[in-house]
């Protein structure tokens, strides 16, 4: 049976789903049409119920559970990995209800974070993640919202954090940041689902078995980031919680729901036990 599958070319998601896709362990009789795009082309193709597996941000999967379930191996969830607001110069956070701002897109978990910290940050435009910093540093935004590897970039540019809002979710609300989950279609029985879950588990275990070396995929994919970079990248966005998101895992993404809905964010009633296959 083949199934499609779409993920991120960061590094984090390569080095997840390489074993499986490259045959280097048993996909039990199943193989998978893989896709790579950007965060929110996937968190789109989701909302369109595009493809049988996908990566998408949290905040996606706030609107879309009930065409998705999600499965509890491959997801980015954790402490000291959430999204900064970055300025080419120091600002006042009094005075975010006037900044134009760039966003790495409408339904990621990162816009999700700065929704709730700054409901009254309202004039938001979405941009690539990986050109936000070039186009906050040309003037053109007064802030940028960056993810991934821009983490570790944007100080040597000169850009300055006026605030990690990894930190103002995990301080306010006492929980890890759910920012990316791996999902399946609800369609489709709980045993295929289970075994879906296994391999991606064991696709996992393997990179991390052989790891601090990188696979050809994960380089190849990284646009051109040093390796010091790719493994600083991995270090940070694949933890135990990728491996199996346990209970703080679940109950930090029911946190997110609960938030989201008391925002006005979220328009449906979503419990814990409906979340998963």
């Amino acid at each position: 049976m083949k199934l499609t599958l779409g993920f991120s070319p960061c590094p984090n998601d390569t080095f997840i789903f390489d074993a499986m896709v490259h045959g280097k362990i048993d996909t039990k009789g199943l193989s998978f049409d893989c896709v790579l795009e950007d965060v929110e082309t996937l968190n789109r193709w989701a909302e369109q119920g595009k493809l049988d597996i996908t990566k998408l941000s949290y905040n996606t999967f706030l609107h879309t559970v009930e065409q998705y379930a999600l499965l509890h191996s491959g997801s980015a969830l954790g402490k000291g990995v959430g999204p900064l607001l970055i300025a080419p110069k120091l600002l006042s956070l009094d005075d975010v209800a006037g900044f134009k701002i760039a966003i790495p897109g409408i339904n990621t978990t990162a816009n999700l974070l700065l929704s709730l910290a700054f409901p009254q940050a309202r004039d938001k435009t979405e941009v690539i993640f990986s050109d936000i910093e070039e186009r906050v540093l040309s003037g053109e935004f007064d802030a940028g919202l960056i993810i991934h590897e821009s983490r570790f970039t944007y100080a040597q540019k000169g850009l300055h954090k006026l605030i990690d809002l990894g930190d103002w979710w995990e301080n306010t609300m006492n929980a890890a940041i759910p920012l990316g989950g791996i999902v399946i279609r609800r369609s489709f029985d709980k045993a295929l689902c289970a075994t879906v879950d296994s391999i991606i588990k064991e696709s996992l275990l393997y990179s991390w078995k052989h790891y601090p070396e990188l696979a050809d995929f994960v380089i190849q994919n990284s646009q051109e980031m040093e390796e010091d970079i790719m493994r600083k990248h991995i270090n940070l966005y694949v933890n135990e919680y990728s491996t199996d998101l346990g209970d703080d895992g679940r109950k930090a993404i029911q946190t997110l729901f609960e938030k989201a809905k008391q925002g006005g964010l979220l328009k449906q009633d979503v419990s814990a036990e409906n979340i998963f296959y």
